[in-house]
């Protein structure tokens, strides 16, 4: 399995933080906030890794990363999107990268503590995506479920982007595995409202064809997307680190 990595974007949200570089650099306590996914994937053993980058700092990345050797990985790519097209749009660039193999995505701006390497060593074809919990469904897609039967495991009937009325309280992270069938799939949808291609519209598809898995993060997740959590995401690192914040 391959590893993508999704950094591009303007980060709005962020200004004034982004009007210097790129999001995806800015700090999460002691480290660039894209050591967090890369050092997710290195974890698990995912040590072939695509940046997809994008917007006027994306060359910020290479004075950062260089070639990748100095944290443990063995090839480090980069592409660039040339406008934000959404998160399907950015997978699209890495089908030359991916080579026939199934991949690992993940958001540029998502720290997490879950050990994904038995999700990797377990994945056979289709997709799998990771939930949580949060206080704010509404900025992400949201899965819809069934009433499940007494012991059985809820099932997904759709997800939905961005509602502003959710039906769950979870939200499908920035976190997906996929077969190589995701290029196949990403040229068959429209751009939505937004102009973008909407990565829960690929995640619908493969929930109609059967082949969409799930399964709940047991640890620390969260994006740092905005002001709010961008310092949830440092006072949790922090605190894991050892600093006393009183």
């Amino acid at each position: 399995m391959k590893g993508i990595i999704l950094a591009g974007g303007l980060a709005t949200r962020l200004y004034p933080l982004t009007h210097a570089t790129n999001k995806h650099l800015l700090p999460v306590y002691d480290q660039p906030m894209i050591y967090y996914p890369i050092k997710t994937l290195l974890k698990a053993g995912i040590d072939e890794i695509l940046i997809v980058t994008g917007g006027p700092h994306a060359g910020d990345f290479i004075r950062v990363l260089k070639d990748g050797k100095d944290l443990g990985i063995k090839h480090l790519e980069y592409t660039y999107q040339e406008k934000a097209g959404g998160i399907a749009d950015a997978l699209s660039l890495a089908k030359d990268f991916a080579d026939n193999e199934p991949v690992a995505v993940i958001l540029g701006d998502n720290t997490t503590d879950i050990d994904i390497k038995p999700y990797v060593e377990s994945f056979k074809d289709g997709a799998m995506i990771f939930l949580k919990k949060v206080a704010d469904p509404q900025r992400f897609g949201v899965p819809v479920f069934t009433k499940p039967r007494k012991g059985a495991k809820k099932k997904i009937t759709k997800i939905e982007e961005k509602p502003k009325e959710p039906q769950s309280d979870y939200a499908v992270t920035g976190l997906y595995f996929y077969d190589n069938e995701i290029f196949d799939i990403i040229k068959t949808i429209k751009p939505s409202d937004r102009g973008q291609l909407e990565i829960t519209d690929v995640n619908n598809i493969y929930l109609k064809k059967d082949k969409l898995n799930w399964t709940e993060i047991d640890g620390f997740w969260t994006d740092a997307g905005t002001p709010a959590s961008l310092f949830k995401a440092n006072a949790y690192w922090s605190i894991r680190k050892g600093v006393n914040l009183e």
